[in-house]
């Protein structure tokens, strides 16, 4: 086997090897951009996130071990994209015993930014309500949260938006201290009339309590408490989604 023999015209390029402080800000800058990529956007108190069903964006906040959304749910379609049934008429809703929803007076307009829809049990029994990652909170999450804020006497006043922007007065021992920011978007009664915007927040669960009952809760203005309670399912009242 003949020698390799190189001519004048060759040119050889040698490489430098890197020196230990470049090698060690490439890893830094590398392990950087590995823990933003992987970083949990919940593991904050509170921020905002995105519905990609449609678009909408909603504040959510940590209370306890818990992250709550901060806003009533304003969702027109399931998180599997089909639509939720909207039923205007009053004759209509107050026969159903199938998923639906409705805006207060049928006013999207005024009602839909701040106070969301209200949605009847049959709708939350589909699971499909909340964005995916989220869910209805059942009756022990809902009494998890109350406990954590000190109890059923207290934890309404701590929940509440403060002020009388939304609530009338006299908006009774509110200081949201929680962050939750309840509003009172009323309820859709089970004869299909819409009542107490202004007055009272009304929210489902996810527990039943028997074929024609539902558990809620629900805060009012001239109370620092929260109440549990167990409405018709066919009425509509506000949803708040929890984190899965």
């Amino acid at each position: 086997m003949g020698a390799t023999i190189l001519n004048r015209n060759t040119s050889i390029t040698k490489t430098r090897p890197m020196k230990p402080k470049t090698l060690t800000f490439l890893f830094s800058i590398a392990m950087l951009l590995l823990w933003s990529c992987n970083e949990d956007p919940f593991d904050e108190q509170k921020g905002t996130f995105t519905d990609k069903r449609d678009g909408q964006v909603y504040e959510w906040v940590r209370i306890g071990e818990q992250i709550w959304m901060a806003e009533n749910l304003r969702a027109t379609k399931y998180n599997d994209g089909a639509s939720i049934p909207y039923v205007a008429d009053s004759s209509t809703w107050r026969n159903l015993s199938t998923p639906a929803y409705c805006w207060c007076n049928n006013d999207e307009n005024k009602y839909k930014k701040d106070y969301g829809g209200l949605y009847n049990w049959y709708s939350v029994n589909t699971g499909k309500l909340c964005p995916k990652g989220w869910h209805i909170p059942t009756k022990e999450e809902w009494d998890t949260l109350i406990n954590f804020l000190g109890g059923d006497q207290v934890a309404g006043g701590k929940m509440k938006e403060s002020g009388i922007i939304h609530w009338n007065s006299p908006n009774y021992g509110a200081t949201n201290e929680s962050g939750f920011t309840a509003l009172p978007g009323g309820v859709m009664m089970p004869k299909g009339t819409c009542r107490s915007i202004g007055v009272s927040a009304y929210y489902w669960s996810a527990n039943e309590l028997d074929a024609r009952s539902a558990w809620a809760y629900e805060l009012d203005m001239s109370i620092e408490g929260i109440i549990s309670f167990d409405p018709l399912k066919s009425g509509g009242s506000s949803i708040r989604c929890i984190k899965d």
